[in-house]
């Protein structure tokens, strides 16, 4: 609905903010026009719930208060236009903009509207899950700046055998050599795996599916004459790295090797 012509331009307390509010104060604001915090959830283009809030803009030479739907992603900000407001008060156009915003939903643009209900057990469940990379873990980092200190180079986050749809976090392809760094929970440890108390079915077969998917990644490996490593997150990266090296380096160089190149049990 087009908002009514003025004869003037709006005053400014319809869409400025007070001088000297702060961060809190604008994000209480915020939370009162659209009606509590946990509507101003987006789903961002990343997967993640962000925080949005509702911007006022009077442009050059205009007489018409336009808002924007404002949220975070990454390291930049993005905006898309919601609708024109002409109420007298920020606080009425704050409210109006949030209301209009939240009846066409704040799905990112680049999200499809309707998302699949999360199984997690609780937001804070959802919140670790989010937050666990599949890739360029702190453990994965650290293996990988020892390893490479130690002379070796290598690829990361590869497929080792064609037509086998699982990556290795390091790859020697030479020697034909893949090392998994495991997570202590998701894999399964021996030595610190727990059994989570909530949904514990659910998380029992997921880990119980990890573990066979593990053992049969390595059969399959080791099959098509791949040297496989295992390491556990809780692992010493130094004495890790060590046991990469010396995995690869007796594959390439067998008169040199000290131990079995066949075999190098995972440590704990």
């Amino acid at each position: 609905m087009a908002t009514q012509w003025r004869d003037a331009p709006p005053i400014e307390s319809a869409w400025r903010p007070l001088k000297g509010i702060t961060a809190s104060e604008r994000a209480e604001e915020q939370d009162v026009a659209a009606g509590g915090r946990e509507k101003r959830l987006l789903l961002a283009a990343s997967g993640r719930s962000v925080l949005a809030s509702i911007y006022l803009r009077l442009p050059p030479k205009s007489r018409r208060v336009y808002a924007y739907l404002r949220w975070p992603e990454g390291r930049k900000t993005r905006e898309r236009y919601v609708c024109q407001v002409s109420h007298e008060s920020r606080e009425e156009n704050l409210a109006e903009a949030w209301r209009r915003a939240l009846s066409t939903g704040l799905d990112s643009p680049r999200q499809p509207k309707k998302v699949a209900q999360s199984w997690a057990s609780s937001p804070a469940v959802r919140s670790v899950m989010r937050a666990n990379r599949s890739r360029d873990t702190r453990p994965e980092l650290a293996l990988r700046s020892a390893v490479h200190a130690l002379g070796l180079r290598y690829r990361v986050d590869r497929q080792p055998l064609a037509g086998l749809r699982r990556k290795a976090d390091l790859v020697f392809a030479g020697p034909r050599v893949a090392v998994f760094v495991d997570g202590c929970f998701w894999h399964g440890c021996p030595e610190h795996y727990r059994p989570s108390t909530r949904n514990s079915e659910f998380w029992s077969s997921k880990v119980e599916g990890n573990r066979q998917r593990d053992a049969e990644t390595d059969h399959r490996l080791t099959t098509a004459g791949w040297r496989v490593i295992r390491i556990w997150e809780h692992e010493d990266t130094q004495l890790a790295a060590e046991r990469v090296a010396q995995a690869v380096l007796a594959i390439r160089s067998p008169d040199t090797a000290t131990t079995d190149p066949e075999t190098t049990p995972r440590h704990r």
